[in-house]
């Protein structure tokens, strides 16, 4: 017979909640025994260490947490503890009431108020993506703290500013970038200077002062995968295991519906209509739209969800296989297909997004129209979807005119 793994006696001031956090790490986060009886040393460990520091349960706060793992990265111990391995005891303690949440930061001075107003501007006014918001966010420091006429002073007096101030800024700080990096900082300085004109910090938009980075939208070819490496991505993943079926539904749904990494991971069981077999998407800014599931994509997610998805309270229609069973980020989605291509033995890197042009690129191939492929896609120009023509080298040469005869 099986042996069970082994649970500690917890004393000290955390003893009354042992039971508890037991509880929550089986039932509600869904660790196996052996992962819930590590946690439970750990939170024997910290209860003795609070005893030892003569401390109550509810001293446990940032200090004291820095203090116990330095304590313990002293002790030697074979496996190293971080701030990360205690989320779980932490979660649960805040959710007891025994220890308070964590305060937000205060901002620190007019730059970082300033910042901090921005943040939520882009958050609750314009809907950006936590990704976008981060690059918006990072530029926008950079560019009061060097730029701003008074960042002493409330408002930064940026109705100072000039236009030869943000051209200089914005050209030494995009001479290093690629093409894509440089046009992240430039529409973030057009939002920032936006927000400023919006909130009476200047009497008139500056956005138009910010030069235009260059693009070549029609430069090249799309980076579609071919039919044939799609099936070897999803040959690659082991659908005998609950990951493998996970990464099997995610790569299936990029790569026939074209939806890009952060949309997959806002997916919610309450996207899925079965019913209507269709799936709703939040995309860009927000917005919510329907897209027909395929049958292959339903197959896959059906399959899934009965078989490879834990229990969990979570809503998200992806989340990790291993405890707590949290959603998938965004970056998450795109290691899966990284590392789905690397078992595939598909040369370079196979990100998410060529999943998302090889969903055009079928479409293309399939007779679709371009407006067809640009609402599956939800492009709001056409223009967008025109890069996808270029790979349609026969439906090209029917519309080529010959080269003209040269007479010597």
């Amino acid at each position: 017979m099986k042996k069970g793994p082994s649970w500690p006696v917890v004393t000290g001031p955390l003893g009354k909640h042992a039971d508890g956090f037991r509880d929550e790490l089986v039932r509600k986060l869904g660790f196996s025994v052996w992962a819930a009886s590590r946690h439970m040393y750990v939170f024997a460990d910290v209860s003795d260490w609070l005893a030892g520091e003569t401390l109550e349960s509810g001293d446990f706060d940032a200090v004291r947490v820095a203090g116990f793992l330095a304590e313990r990265a002293k002790q030697c111990r074979a496996r190293p503890l971080t701030k990360r391995g205690l989320e779980p005891m932490l979660a649960f303690l805040v959710g007891a009431g025994v220890v308070a949440a964590d305060e937000p930061v205060v901002p620190a001075g007019p730059v970082d108020v300033l910042v901090a107003g921005f943040t939520a501007h882009l958050v609750e006014e314009r809907g950006l993506s936590a990704r976008t918001i981060v690059g918006y966010e990072r530029t926008a420091q950079m560019f009061l703290r060097a730029c701003a006429p008074a960042p002493e002073v409330e408002g930064c007096d940026l109705e100072r500013l000039g236009a030869g101030e943000i051209n200089a800024f914005v050209l030494s700080r995009c001479a290093a970038l690629s093409v894509g990096s440089a046009g992240t900082v430039v529409t973030g300085m057009r939002a920032l200077l936006r927000f400023a004109h919006l909130r009476g910090y200047t009497t008139r938009s500056l956005a138009d002062c910010v030069p235009t980075a260059a693009s070549w939208r029609d430069s090249g070819r799309s980076r579609a995968l071919s039919p044939s490496d799609v099936e070897r991505l999803l040959a690659a993943c082991d659908r005998s295991t609950m990951i493998g079926r996970r990464d099997f539904a995610v790569i299936t749904v990029l790569a026939r519906l074209g939806l890009r990494s952060g949309e997959v991971a806002g997916l919610v069981l309450d996207d899925v209509d079965w019913r209507a077999g269709e799936l709703a998407v939040t995309g860009k800014n927000g917005r919510r739209e329907r897209l027909p599931m395929p049958v292959d994509v339903g197959e896959a997610l059906a399959d899934y969800c009965r078989i490879g998805r834990p229990t969990t309270e979570h809503r998200a229609a992806f989340v990790h296989g291993r405890a707590p069973h949290r959603p998938l980020s965004s970056s998450a989605v795109g290691h899966i297909v990284v590392r789905a291509g690397r078992r595939a033995g598909l040369g370079g890197r196979v990100g998410a997004h060529r999943l998302r042009h090889s969903a055009a690129t079928a479409m293309r191939h399939a007779g679709a129209p371009m407006f067809e492929i640009g609402q599956v896609l939800r492009h709001r120009f056409v223009i967008t979807t025109a890069i996808y023509a270029k790979d349609d080298i026969d439906a090209l040469a029917r519309i080529a005119r010959p080269w003209p005869a040269v007479t010597l």
